[in-house]
């Protein structure tokens, strides 16, 4: 498996050619600036976009917002587990990183030493953009944009294959949603406690602000009580 995708003339490596040859054209400091994006400012991004998410959920406080948050920890999780899926992968495959095979080519970071296929940022970035996709789907197409980006870097900078890449965003989105119920059966429940909970409550559900005019909470019995005591003066009348 060694000789994947070794020869100049079929399309995956011509494709790595033709989007590694932008870097070729492109200023240095632009090549500077996608080689961080590729390497950390994607993955920083896709972070604080699930903080974002998991920000937004518990300031609704709505009814799914256990199940939202646990779908929102599912996410990193996800793509933990693909990592260490690829590990025996790569293992297996054995494919040397694009730059290793093939002269010409503009590697932008240095240290690159691990087998090629597949993807570890890819798999990383999918999981996390199809694990935010099951919590929300406005910020999971934010997030699965932000893994194409990352796709695109990582061949733009020289160190895999398009078909590196394809391969991760496979890994990454089989791991999020195969394993996905499994998951959300034994989140949820632990995410519910955590919200009844006095200490961790505001992890799931900012009770802060609804208390902030007297308290969510303290208001619906006292909405049973003035209910219950209009139904006895009803009563009283009737009689």
């Amino acid at each position: 498996m060694a000789g994947l995708a070794e020869s100049g003339s079929n399309p995956d490596v011509e494709l790595l050619y033709d989007i590694n040859g932008l870097a070729k054209d492109a200023p240095h400091w632009f090549d500077r600036v996608m080689g961080y994006v590729g390497e950390y400012g994607v993955l920083l991004a896709l972070v604080l976009l699930v903080l974002w998410c998991w920000w937004s959920v518990r300031r609704r406080g709505e009814d799914d917002a256990a199940s939202s948050v646990a779908a929102l920890v599912w996410a990193p999780l996800a793509a933990g587990v693909a990592v260490l899926v690829n590990v025996p992968i790569r293992g297996f495959v054995e494919r040397p990183r694009p730059f290793k095979s093939h002269q010409g080519l503009e590697v932008l970071v240095t240290g690159k030493t691990d087998y090629s296929f597949v993807s570890d940022h890819a798999t990383i970035a999918m999981a996390l953009g199809v694990g935010l996709f099951v919590a929300n789907r406005k910020f999971g197409l934010a997030g699965i944009g932000l893994a194409l980006l990352e796709g695109f870097c990582r061949v733009y900078m020289g160190v895999h294959y398009p078909t590196d890449v394809v391969g991760g965003f496979a890994l990454g989105t089989a791991v999020a949603l195969l394993l996905s119920p499994l998951a959300m059966a034994l989140l949820t429940p632990l995410m519910s406690a955590i919200e009844r909970s006095s200490r961790g409550g505001w992890l799931i559900r900012a009770r802060g602000r609804s208390r902030a005019g007297g308290g969510q909470e303290p208001l619906i019995p006292e909405a049973r009580k003035d209910s219950e005591s209009a139904g006895a003066e009803e009563r009283d009348l009737a009689a």
